[in-house]
């Protein structure tokens, strides 16, 4: 199931300037002999404002590493700071609410959080045009093409970072949220993303078990080893020339062989 929530999670006291903080993170699935270690001592910081992509091999732990951050669900053991009470989740698909126009998509996340009627209407339209979507406000899901609705979910997820707190961060959580589209529009989506990132500013974490997507949206690219899943490795991806990128591109991709296969001889 694919959806843009917005979700309030306490932010911790003992949250520092960081957008994330994970703090030797584990999650255990089950009990006794049936139990599943997820996740085993994850350590990871997110900067404000910093596009930080998750990768790894299926069932690694990528999506249960955003659920904890989320607040979908509590870890086993570790610590999760925010300091943010805000974040917004995107998933797979766009599941946008089919009796809403495009408009009241967008200001549903921003109804819940009493924001009155003319100030999210301006808001939404805002969004709107900021993913190129101005002229469609007023257009049901099913008028859209899957790019289109992805984008709408886009600006509803961008509504859902509003936090009235002085001082916080905003926070878009991301998973694989163009893995459902076909190549063409993704290579487009991925650039609008990065646009409206810069427009907007939010710490990202996006989850993806594409390299070439990786490296082309994060500013960092993180590692996790197969279940259960630890920070194994990280590049700084930011600002690269084509060559370099190349390069990073290759390496990233021996280092997953690498995990997906000591995984399979385990």
């Amino acid at each position: 199931m694919t959806m843009t929530v917005a979700l309030d999670v306490s932010a911790s006291d003992t949250a520092t300037d960081a957008a994330v903080t994970l703090s030797g993170v584990q999650k255990v699935f089950g009990h006794g002999a049936r139990a599943v270690t997820a996740l085993d001592g994850v350590d990871l910081t997110v900067e404000p404002g910093e596009f930080v992509c998750l990768l790894g091999a299926s069932g690694c732990g990528k999506t249960t590493v955003l659920n904890l951050i989320a607040g979908l669900d509590r870890p086993t053991g570790g610590d999760i700071a925010l300091t943010t009470t805000r974040p917004a989740v995107m998933f797979q698909e766009a599941a946008l609410m089919p009796w809403l126009t495009a408009s009241g998509n967008v200001e549903l996340p921003l109804r819940l959080a009493g924001v009155k009627k003319p100030a999210r209407r301006e808001r939404a339209a805002e969004l709107l045009n900021l993913v190129r979507l101005g002229g469609v406000g007023d257009k049901r899901p099913h008028e859209l093409s899957g790019g289109m609705r992805q984008r709408v979910a886009l600006a509803r997820a961008l509504a859902s970072t509003v936090d009235a707190d002085e001082g916080a961060v905003s926070l878009l959580l991301m998973d694989e949220p163009f893995s459902a589209l076909d190549a063409i529009t993704r290579d487009v989506l991925q650039g609008e993303l990065l646009r409206v990132w810069r427009a907007t500013g939010p710490a990202v974490v996006f989850v993806t078990h594409d390299v070439r997507e990786a490296v082309r949206l994060g500013q960092r690219v993180v590692l996790l080893s197969s279940r259960p899943g630890r920070v194994v490795r990280e590049w700084n991806v930011n600002g690269l020339s084509g060559v370099e990128e190349a390069r990073v591109i290759d390496d990233v991709n021996a280092r997953l062989r690498e995990v997906i296969s000591s995984h399979a001889a385990a």
